[in-house]
């Protein structure tokens, strides 16, 4: 076993990948991440501590929360990045560290730290002993199992709030109380003789600030943008040469767009970044093509047919083919060895994007691979704009049932359950979704009730907001007690760690009889696993008949 590392659904075995990730990293860069995530467990703690004693404020907290981002499955394979920033988490920590020693001698006083591990205070001894300790302190440092996968749970969320709150920052809006929330859970997670009760109380805190990150998300991306519209997407090509743009991050969208407005170059979103397309703001620029292709696991067809260059902005970049290693380039907290790296933009400034407008100008225009539209932009101020006939087709009996299909899409095989789960729901169902799952059924031809399509997609999986606002206020308008007392049913599809995010808000809101799959996550224990069937009753999927008929009982 050359690493350890069970964070997404693709897993080896569903037990752990052990020599090199199913997500195609190197052992070297799970260790690598393991050691940064170490750094920031014990900067948490030295920040935290120098908070109580008043003599720091937290400056860590966007640090800490796009380290946390830039570990999440398939954003950052490059190594050196990664081994930079777990450098830079030490050189902050050794810096609180002094400061709070200083305090705590000056007062006469010391801190006990015989129940916290020793990446407290550890160092490096010269450059080969950094992957040496990485061993050390990765997840299996932990051999209780229920503890083990507790604590993981946490960590894991803490990326997926990581990788929502980095979005909004990078809009102008920043939440301290979900900093100091992520400094201390990470700063919990240290201590060895954390109890099993304890940590099941951070986990419900991971998903109330789960709930409040993607509120925070929601209210940077429309009060810059405007609310998503109701709108039909091109998936056909134009004759001009293009960029396609993949990932999460509206604020390179806009950048982009600016950039190649009147240089003849089109721009097209693939995957996640779909929902751009619903944005007001977005729609004024010409230029702006539609969407290229489907989700994150074929853009290695998908990329090779486009023929000009492409941006990632955020996670989902797998192994780079030979055919288009030469366009691709990534930037944010995305990263790949070898592979060109836009620089962050410095202070009222923005990002340069001139290198891949120039290479576009030289590419042929992008092969067309299907035609057609996708209609979207159902978000929550869409959805209640209309709550009225919703509300008179679901009295009326027109409207049955409404099924949350969100999440993230995968290459198992076994994902094409949701596909039939779409196709076989009875016509009097209303899908709801967010995420890159929608692309195993937006597509399909499953019409419409009395003019409401039979999926309302909300947009990427952080709009998975939106559906809570829509089912809490659909809960109001019937003068329901709770959540679970609508005919609402969730049929949810995992594959990283913003999906984990997810599904603790949910929790965290007290939605019960989950449907998750197409596997119940490696990372928790069958005790874990037992507590969370007992006070929610998550259900791991099966055929698409049964769970169709369980939902549709309302279980």
């Amino acid at each position: 076993m050359s690493m350890f590392c069970f964070q997404c659904q693709e897993t080896l075995q569903n037990k752990g990948c052990t020599m090199r990730g199913m997500c195609g990293k190197y052992d070297y860069t799970a260790n690598t991440q393991d050691l940064l995530i170490s750094m920031l467990r014990s900067l948490a703690f030295w920040n935290k501590k120098a908070i109580e004693l008043g003599i720091a404020k937290d400056e860590q907290g966007l640090f800490i929360m796009q380290c946390l981002f830039t570990t999440i499955t398939n954003a950052n394979h490059d190594t050196p990045r990664l081994l930079e920033y777990a450098k830079q988490a030490i050189e902050r920590r050794e810096k609180l560290r002094k400061l709070v020693m200083t305090e705590l001698n000056n007062k006469g006083e010391k801190l006990d730290l015989s129940k916290y591990p020793d990446e407290l205070t550890w160092l490096p001894e010269n450059e080969n002993s950094y992957l040496k300790y990485a061993e050390k302190v990765g997840v299996l440092r932990n051999s209780d199992e229920d503890i083990r996968s507790l604590k993981e749970l946490i960590v894991l969320g803490l990326k997926g709030i990581g990788a929502y709150g980095d979005h909004a920052a990078m809009l102008g809006f920043e939440n301290k109380e979900i900093y100091q929330f992520m400094t201390d859970a990470l700063a919990f997670i240290e201590n060895n003789e954390a109890t099993v009760p304890e940590l099941i109380n951070w986990v419900m805190k991971t998903g109330e600030y789960g709930v409040k990150v993607m509120a925070l998300l929601s209210e940077a991306n429309t009060s810059t943008y405007g609310h998503p519209e109701i709108s039909k997407v091109n998936i056909g090509v134009g004759k001009n040469p293009g960029i396609l743009i993949s990932g999460h991050d509206l604020k390179d969208m806009e950048e982009l767009l600016k950039q190649t407005e009147g240089t003849g170059v089109d721009v097209y979103t693939h995957s996640e970044m779909l929902p751009a397309n619903y944005y007001p703001a977005f729609k004024k620029y010409k230029h702006f093509v539609g969407n290229y292709g489907s989700s994150w696991w074929h853009q290695q067809q998908e990329f090779t047919t486009f023929n000009g260059p492409i941006l990632m902005t955020t996670n989902c970049i797998v192994p780079v083919k030979d055919a288009y290693k030469d366009r691709i380039f990534t930037t944010g907290m995305a990263g790949y060895d070898n592979v060109p790296h836009i620089a962050d933009r410095k202070a009222g400034g923005q990002k340069d994007f001139s290198k891949l407008i120039e290479l576009a100008k030289k590419c042929p225009p992008p092969t067309e691979i299907e035609t057609g539209e996708i209609i979207g932009g159902f978000g929550h101020n869409t959805v209640l704009s209309v709550a009225d006939k919703v509300i008179e087709l679901v009295k009326a009996g027109k409207i049955k049932r409404f099924v949350v299909m969100a999440g993230c899409d995968g290459r198992h095989k076994e994902r094409s359950y949701f596909t039939e789960v779409a196709e076989k729901l009875p016509k009097d169902t209303i899908i709801l979704t967010a995420g890159c799952a929608k692309y195993r059924y937006i597509k399909l031809p499953l019409g419409d009730i009395e003019g409401i399509p039979r999926v309302l997609d909300a947009g990427q999986c952080n709009d998975s907001y939106s559906l809570a606002v829509i089912a809490l206020k659909l809960q109001e308008a019937f003068g329901l007690e709770h959540i679970n007392d609508l005919p609402l049913s969730f049929d949810l599809a995992w594959y990283e760690q913003k999906a984990v995010a997810v599904l603790l808000a949910l929790l965290y809101l007290g939605v019960k009889n989950i449907h998750l799959g197409p596997t119940i996550p490696a990372f928790l224990s069958p005790n874990v696993v037992k507590v969370l069937v007992e006070k929610f009753n998550i259900q791991a999927i099966t055929e698409p008949e049964n769970d169709i008929e369980l939902m549709m009982a309302g279980k």
